[in-house]
């Protein structure tokens, strides 16, 4: 989703009144059981997939028979989802639970990372080509459709083994980005991802390497850097990191460095 804004565009030594279109980016409120559980900046568009992947990722629920209704609200001047889940599941949820996640964090608001990394089972390895992962950001550059117009989503996407492309979602966010591609999957009843390959237009951090490996997915590559916490919690979930992945080459995380 996109909208149009009057904008000054300077090209060499002349300044033009002209407009721009810039991706969308509103809040959505996600409410589980009637109680505010998040609130999630994120591109309009496919949110019972963003809100499917998000639950996952929490560990709230583990598959899709688990999410008993879902609906929008219908209020005018407010965006949010309405989510019900077993009362058993909902009991995981802390008496107090309202995290504000930005189009920048995925992990914001968690008092601990610890038990990010106790949900994580360690994955199958997946080999593949090097010269295969090389190709890869060219076709999901080819299939993106925002970003052509704004240049300001991300995007997520899995191929196969072969290197082709199974599905694609963009986001102002990374996380919702990756949220949407894996809640598509789920409500499918695709999850576990193995021997599939997760590729982002962003850079591996944290939040990326763990909703991958929640999902599932044996490889994650990326065109920018991975943090150090990244490559760690990579190699615990025996799950390969690729960075700065071009038709150039790439750079390969040791799982022992």
């Amino acid at each position: 989703m996109n909208r149009r804004f009057p904008v000054d565009r300077l090209t060499g030594a002349t300044l033009a009144p002209t407009s721009d279109l810039l991706s969308v980016e509103e809040p959505l409120l996600v409410l589980v059981n009637q109680k505010p559980f998040a609130t999630l900046m994120r591109t309009p568009g496919d949110d019972p997939a963003l809100v499917e992947g998000f639950l996952f990722a929490e560990s709230l629920v583990s598959q899709p028979s688990e999410i008993l209704s879902m609906r929008a609200s219908d209020h005018p001047t407010s965006q949010e989802m309405h989510v019900e889940i077993p009362i058993s599941q909902a009991a995981q949820l802390p008496a107090v639970r309202s995290i504000y996640l930005s189009s920048s964090c995925g992990v914001c608001g968690r008092t601990s990372i610890e038990d990010l990394l106790d949900r994580i089972s360690p994955i199958p390895p997946l080999a593949i080509d090097p010269q295969i992962l090389t190709t890869l950001p060219a076709k999901l550059a080819a299939a993106q459709q925002q970003f052509p117009a704004t240049g300001g989503v991300h995007a997520a996407a899995r191929f196969n083994a072969a290197g082709a492309l199974m599905d694609l979602a963009e986001d102002v966010g990374r996380h919702n980005a990756l949220d949407k591609l894996i809640g598509r999957a789920f409500r499918a009843g695709q999850l576990p991802l193995q021997n599939q390959i997760l590729v982002m237009t962003s850079r591996a951090s944290f939040d990326i390497v763990q909703k991958a490996a929640m999902a599932g997915l044996p490889v994650v590559a990326t065109l920018g850097a991975a943090s150090s916490l990244a490559a760690d919690l990579a190699a615990r979930a025996g799950l390969a990191l690729h960075c700065f992945v071009r038709a150039q080459g790439l750079v390969t995380i040791r799982s022992n460095p």
